[in-house]
C-alpha cells in the first residue's frame, strides 16, 4: 500500500461543496481583507474557544509574536519557551526584540517540563510560552502556579492543540493570550497561511488587531509602530466552513491514535504517553524509537509516509548560536530529536490503512 504521511484529499471531497460556496461568497463581494467573513470567523472561533475575543492574523507565528507585542515585550526582556518544538515559537520572542530561554521537556509528553521552569527565570523573565506540542496539552496548573508566584504573563502556543482540554478546560484559555495556526495541515486548516490570537482582555485584543493592521485604530491613523498580518477574507471563509466539523474530525483522530495505541506492539517502539488530565487531539501521533532512522526507511520502502518532529532542537540551530548554548545542554530536547518518527495521522484514513501501519511497524526487527 501507499499511505502518505498527511493527505487533504479526504476532507476536501468532503466538504467540497461548502468550500466552493465560502470561495463564490468572497469573490462575489469583491471584498477581500476586513471583511464579514473575517468577523464571522473571529466570533465563531471566540465562541468555539470559550473566550471573549478572537483577533484573525496573517499565520500563527504572527499571532504569537503580536500577542507579546501587545503585552509590552520587547528589548531586554526574556520569554521562557519549550527547547523541543517548532522555530516559530522562538522567532516569535526574536522578532519583538526579546530573548528566547529554553527549558527541557517532559520525556513522556514532549511537552515543556514545569518542574525546570523557575530554574531559569531572572529579573528580565517576563512570561512563559508553554506549546502544546503534537495537539496534547501542557500540565497547566503548575505553569499557571509559577506565573502567578512570579508576576509573568503566559502566552499559550496552540498551533498544533484545536480544540485539545487540560482537565476538561479547552486549551488556550489559560494565560493572557494564545495564538493558533491555521497552516493547511493543522487540524482546523485554511487553504493557505492564516492564525488568530484569542483572549478575554478587550485591551489586548484591541491593541493586536491595531498592531496587525499597520498599528492603526482608524484609517491613516497609527498609534503604533505595526506590522501587516490580517486573516483576508477568503481564508476566513474557509475556516468558517470547516469549524463545525472540527470536533467531529478530532475524534476520528483520536479513533486513530486508539487504533495506533492499541495495535502497536513492537517493543523497540515508545507509544506516545497521556497524561489523565490530557485529551489530546492528536495533530501528530509521535513514536520513538533508538533506531529511528532504520525504522523509517523500513516504512518508507514498505510505502508508509513519515516525519520527524523536530531533528535539530532549537538550541543548536545555527540561526540561534549567538545564544550560546551547546549540545549537551538540553539532554531530553536531544534525545527526542534523535529518536521522535511522526506516523501517518489525518482525517479520512480507512481501517484497511491503519491496520496496514500497525502490520509493518510490528514486523520490523
Amino acid at each position: 500500500m501507499k499511505i502518505p504521511f498527511v493527505s487533504f484529499i479526504p476532507i476536501e471531497k468532503e466538504l467540497d461543496k461548502d468550500l466552493r460556496e465560502a470561495f463564490e461568497r468572497v469573490y462575489t463581494r469583491s471584498w477581500y481583507i476586513e471583511g464579514v467573513e473575517d468577523e464571522a470567523f473571529e466570533k465563531a472561533f471566540a465562541g468555539y474557544c470559550g473566550v471573549d475575543y478572537c483577533v484573525g492574523v496573517g499565520n500563527g507565528l504572527d499571532a504569537l509574536m503580536l500577542a507579546l507585542k501587545a503585552l509590552g515585550i520587547g528589548e531586554g526582556d526574556e520569554v521562557i519557551v519549550p527547547s523541543n518544538t517548532y522555530i516559530a515559537t522562538a522567532l516569535a520572542v526574536t522578532y519583538v526584540g526579546a530573548t528566547p530561554v529554553f527549558v527541557d521537556p517532559d520525556v513522556n509528553t514532549f511537552n515543556i517540563n514545569p518542574t525546570k521552569i523557575e530554574e531559569v527565570i531572572t529579573t528580565n523573565t517576563k512570561a512563559i510560552m508553554p506549546v502544546h506540542l503534537y495537539g496534547q496539552p501542557c500540565d497547566m496548573d503548575p505553569i499557571a502556579e509559577i506565573a502567578n508566584n512570579h508576576n509573568l504573563y503566559i502566552i499559550e502556543d496552540c498551533a498544533q492543540a484545536h480544540g485539545a482540554k487540560y482537565k476538561g478546560q479547552l486549551i488556550g484559555t489559560f494565560g493572557n493570550a494564545a495564538g493558533f495556526s491555521f497552516y493547511p495541515g493543522k487540524n482546523l486548516g485554511a487553504l493557505g497561511d492564516a492564525g488568530a490570537t484569542i483572549t478575554n482582555d478587550k485591551d489586548i485584543a484591541e491593541k493586536i488587531r491595531a498592531l496587525g493592521n499597520y498599528g492603526s485604530d482608524y484609517k491613516y491613523h497609527h498609534i503604533y509602530k505595526g506590522n501587516n498580518s490580517r486573516l483576508d477574507e477568503m481564508q476566513a471563509s474557509f475556516l468558517l466552513a470547516k469549524l463545525p466539523h472540527l470536533n467531529r474530525m478530532n475524534e476520528e483522530r483520536r479513533r486513530i491514535a486508539k487504533k495506533y495505541l492499541e495495535g502497536i506492539k513492537n517493543s523497540n517502539v515508545i507509544l506516545p504517553f497521556v497524561p489523565e488530565y490530557a485529551e489530546p487531539v492528536w495533530h501528530i501521533f509521535g513514536i520513538r524509537c533508538d533506531r529511528r532512522d532504520e525504522l523509517e526507511k523500513y516504512l518508507n520502502d514498505a510505502g508508509v509516509g513519515t516525519n520527524k518532529h523536530y531533528p535539530i532542537p532549537m538550541h543548536l540551530q545555527e540561526c540561534y548560536k549567538d545564544l550560546g548554548y551547546k549540545e549537551g545542554d538540553f539532554p531530553i530536547a536531544e534525545e527526542i530529536s534523535k529518536t521522535e518518527l511522526s506516523l501517518p495521522m489525518y482525517y479520512g484514513m480507512t481501517d484497511e490503512e491503519i491496520d496496514y501501519v500497525i502490520d509493518v511497524i510490528n514486523s520490523w526487527r
